[in-house]
């Protein structure tokens, strides 16, 4: 019997299996590559956060540990931002140190990786340990949708699963991709936030319209708020002269010797 053997440059599948953490298990601790990477993830989560986008039992995080079992050997990759829709929830007391997809919760729908100066495999296809990212994302999480931001040249590219393999896909005439997993467009958009001038990820609706982060969310309302408050000093000043011109007029009457009540 001949036993057919895949092509010499085709890799094998991985044998993937989702077994919990152990508990001593030392995460990886790595410092940020770029000081934008921590306050780009946090805006997206906050838009999603302010616009009630998140329910209690989805999860979103940055630098957060992502697991698999390959081929019985422990793997974990940490990105910038990942989406996960559904998660079980904890036991009182206790912190999710890690997500392990199918034991835990939901398979992750969207991860992000920031680039900093340096190549950090963002990119790799590497299929022997250490993996490659996009390797890790693709043919191991197998996550429908891979997102990889450059913010110094506020480049983004977005890549989604097609039979088993990454496809990159087409921004619309604005530049934004539309990300099926949060029902969202996502682009970049250059402004401030907390202080920091620079190309930020930011969530559209179907409809053109913005999230919103807190702050904004709050402007809005410090400024509604204000408008309120002049309408009714303008209602109040409008009552004030009314007042003043009845009296004007009823003193006018009385000089006359008309008595306004009699009128």
């Amino acid at each position: 019997m001949v036993i057919a053997q895949p092509p010499i440059n085709q890799p094998r599948k991985p044998i993937v299996t989702w077994e919990r953490l152990p508990a001593d298990y030392p995460l990886p601790d790595d410092p940020v590559e770029n000081i934008q990477q921590p306050p780009l993830a946090a805006a997206l989560t906050d838009a999603l956060g302010a616009a009630q986008w998140l329910q209690p039992d989805m999860l979103t995080g940055s630098n957060f540990g992502l697991v698999a079992t390959v081929r019985k050997k422990i793997v974990v990759k940490a990105p910038d931002w990942f989406y996960v829709p559904k998660v079980h929830p904890l036991e009182p007391q206790t912190i999710r140190r890690s997500y392990t997809q199918n034991l835990e919760g939901s398979p992750i729908a969207v991860v992000m990786e920031f680039l900093s100066a340096e190549d950090n495999g963002e990119l790799s296809l590497r299929s022997t340990p250490p993996y490659g990212k996009l390797y890790f994302y693709e043919q191991i999480l197998q996550v429908p949708t891979y997102v990889i931001y450059d913010p110094t040249e506020a480049t983004l590219e977005v890549r989604c699963l097609d039979q088993g393999c990454y496809v990159l896909q087409t921004p619309n005439p604005a530049g934004q991709f539309w990300i099926p997993q949060m029902d969202l467009f996502l682009g970049v958009w250059h402004g401030e936030r907390l202080s920091q001038t620079i190309n930020w990820l930011r969530w559209w609706k179907s409809d053109g319209s913005l999230l919103l982060w807190s702050s904004e969310q709050a402007e809005q309302e410090r400024q509604r708020a204000e408008q309120e408050r002049q309408r009714a000093e303008q209602e109040r000043q409008r009552a004030e002269q009314e007042r003043q011109r009845a009296e004007q007029l009823e003193a006018l009457l009385r000089s006359q010797g008309i008595d306004p009540e009699e009128i």
